[in-house]
């Protein structure tokens, strides 16, 4: 019976851990920026068009 005491003890341990670690992230402004990452696939990068001026 003793071992299921700790279990729950080192449970709910772990649980207020990672309550603890996701209220600083939001704290910090993680989750911020909620309108970039639905629009940034459609933004590619075009790459530069080399016109042979430039010698490497």
């Amino acid at each position: 019976m003793s071992i299921i005491l700790l279990l729950i003890l080192i449970s709910i341990t772990v649980a207020i851990v990672f309550l603890l670690a996701f209220r600083w992230a939001v704290k910090s402004g993680q989750y911020d920026d909620t309108y970039s990452p639905s629009v940034r696939m459609l933004f590619d990068d075009k790459k530069k068009k080399n016109d042979g001026s430039a010698v490497s």
